[in-house]
């Protein structure tokens, strides 16, 4: 009796394991015969502006039905194309991650299609203390002097450019590292008006860098704040010149127009050795 439940529970084992070896070899059946295609994807991490060379990509296996557009199937198309923002290591390159063939390596490649780079000096007040970054949005403000209308100069501060993003700080144009950087320059992105804007706006005064959020992209039109506003100065109001007076002659059988009275004045009453006086003034 004990015998029969050993072999029935043996039996048991087996078919178990049977089943789960069918199971498992259907299952390695049909991913394998799952469709895919070589894609190219980034061997090592691959900074913006720079230029792709065979050592920089692979080619790897992905499903044909979930291939990004604009993927590449071929090493050969990459060569000597420019990254124009930063890709990592085992993404897949695509198109519009590239600009376009013929490019240069560099800052140049990075500048969006109608825009110029400029850069200008900063310190580390001016640069928001180092966190103008490149990647980031800053503001533009200036702080100069404007005649009042009277022949003397009101100083004022103004914002004269808004959401413009930061291509590099010094030398660097890399937006993977957040760690603020105190440098001497900052290259800003902008279009032609508004570098030809920027250009006299640092002959003419003091600029400073306004550091905003990223998705933040609403612009807000003032008129700026001069001193005087700052600090609530009040323009004296000129005092309105008296009445002309009214002069009245009588006329003979007119009735007689009741004459104004004068306004009631302060007056004290003095008295001396039983006298009483009042003066009034």
């Amino acid at each position: 009796m004990r015998n029969m439940k050993a072999i029935g529970l043996l039996l048991l084992a087996v078919i178990t394991g049977l089943a789960a070896a069918v199971y498992a070899a259907s299952w390695v059946a049909q991913r394998g015969n799952i469709a895919s295609s070589k894609v190219a994807v980034a061997a090592v991490d691959i900074e913006l502006g720079s230029k792709i060379n065979p050592q920089m990509i692979q080619l790897v296996d992905w499903p044909t039905g979930s291939v990004p557009e604009g993927a590449f199937r071929d090493a050969k198309d990459l060569q000597d194309r420019v990254v124009k923002v930063s890709v990592l290591r085992g993404d897949a390159i695509l198109e519009r991650k590239l600009s376009p063939p013929g490019s240069k390596g560099g800052l140049s490649a990075v500048i969006a299609e109608g825009k110029r780079a400029m850069t200008v000096r900063v310190n580390d007040v001016v640069g928001v203390a180092g966190f103008a970054l490149p990647g980031t949005y800053v503001d533009v403000m200036l702080n100069t002097q404007r005649d009042n209308g009277k022949g003397e100069a009101n100083q004022i501060s103004l914002t004269v450019l808004e959401h413009v993003l930061v291509l590099a700080v010094a030398q660097e144009a890399s937006r993977d590292d957040t760690k603020p950087k105190v440098v001497s320059a900052v290259t800003l992105e902008l279009s032609l008006e508004d570098a030809e804007k920027l250009d006299l706006a640092r002959s003419v005064g003091t600029l400073s860098l306004v550091l905003r959020n990223q998705l933040d992209k609403q612009t807000v039109a003032t008129d700026g704040i001069t001193r005087d506003q700052l600090l609530r100065f009040k323009q004296a109001v000129a005092k309105a010149p008296p009445p002309p007076a009214i002069v009245r002659t009588a006329v003979m059988g007119a009735p007689r127009m009741p004459q104004p009275q004068p306004a009631p004045r302060d007056c004290v009453e003095v008295i001396r050795n039983g006298t009483r006086a009042m003066h009034c003034f």
